[in-house]
């Protein structure tokens, strides 16, 4: 009797949630948190967010993209969104969004984030709470951009660093490993004029690779959509991701061939240097606290070339590494990031 009721209700759940599918535009809660903008500039724009029935008065916490996602991958849906989390757990978020970037910022290299964005949001965060450090958390290219700019700024209100799979080490990504000895071979020409001709790297080569990197999910997807129709959580994961990728960014095409020349050909960060033109930058400077968080199941930063960060980063005053199940996006936002990753997150704030 039990088997068959709990059928009924199966089956009265999956009806649901179809209609909700196909009739209501979708299962999830996807309404971002409330926030308000406090400082703005060119590809910036820094948000607060805010609790509408209380004060919040926690340390702040700055969350920081990688470049070419959206800035909602930290506030991907309601019950798998960051910002949420550490506006319940009663601290201080903020959140840089870089904006879309267009044919006209083909000239930008990752120095304009290291020199401008980074230090100019950082700075504006911590005159906003009082001026208290910051605490920045940073996901995948955030977290590498966050390391550079605080090696090479170091009078930055800085408390701490977390990031979440950042990958240094390129010699470890599956998806790079196998042509690295064909770009070695040819210069690097295969790809140079087609990014210079663009002017980047469009959104749609973004989406596509971040989709390759999950390849087997992409394949599998509507088998899985239809044997967990009754799991609207599950379902409401499916349909963020979905929205996530549908909204990826262009790359700036000097940013794009200095990632590729630099991090992918030279495989320069594995030694934790890198070199802009004749500046070197040394994540060996990094002085504050940091937490490194690799994804079990990531392609796009497997625990290797994550775990390298371990190593340059000698001169912290603490460097704690975890790992927790997800791939590149589900290790930060995916449903047991909320008793893994947030955890580790929780537990180094504090």
């Amino acid at each position: 009797m039990t088997r068959q009721y709990d059928g009924m209700m199966s089956l009265s759940a999956a009806s649901n949630n179809v209609m909700d599918m196909v009739l209501r535009g979708g299962v999830a809660d996807l309404r971002p948190m409330p926030r308000v903008l406090i400082d703005k500039g060119p590809n910036r724009s820094v948000y607060r967010f805010v609790a509408n029935d209380r004060q919040l008065a926690g340390e702040p916490v700055l969350l920081v993209p990688p470049l070419a996602v959206p800035a909602f991958c930290f506030d991907l849906r309601r019950g798998c969104s960051l910002a949420e989390h550490l506006v319940e757990q009663g601290r201080r978020p903020y959140l840089v969004d870089y904006g879309t970037v267009r044919f006209s910022d083909r000239g930008l290299g990752l120095e304009h984030w290291i020199d401008e964005v980074l230090p100019r949001t950082i700075r504006a965060v911590s005159k906003d709470a009082g001026g208290a450090p910051v605490h920045v958390v940073a996901w995948c290219l955030g977290g590498i951009l966050s390391l550079l700019t605080h090696a090479d700024q170091a009078d930055l209100p800085i408390a701490s660093i977390a990031t979440i799979a950042a990958p240094i080490d390129m010699t470890a990504i599956p998806l790079v490993a196998p042509i690295k000895p064909l770009v070695d071979v040819t210069n690097g020409w295969i790809l140079t004029p087609v990014y210079r001709a663009l002017g980047g790297a469009p959104r749609a080569l973004v989406k596509r690779v971040f989709q390759l990197s999950a390849m087997d999910k992409v394949v599998t997807k509507p088998y899985a959509i239809l044997s967990h129709l009754d799991d609207r959580d599950f379902l409401a994961q499916i349909e963020a991701v979905d929205r996530f990728t549908d909204n990826m960014i262009a790359y700036p095409g000097r940013t794009f061939g200095q990632m590729y020349h630099r991090f992918f050909r030279s495989n320069d960060l594995s030694n934790g240097e890198v070199d802009f033109g004749g500046r070197r930058i040394s994540l060996h400077e990094v002085k504050a606290p940091v937490l490194v968080v690799a994804g079990e199941g990531d392609s796009i930063a497997p625990e290797r070339a994550v775990r390298r960060l371990v190593d340059v980063l000698d001169n912290a005053a603490e460097v704690r590494f975890e790992t927790a199940p997800g791939g590149h996006l589900g290790v930060l936002a995916g449903r047991r990031a909320r008793s893994t990753t947030w955890a580790y997150l929780d537990d180094f704030l504090g």
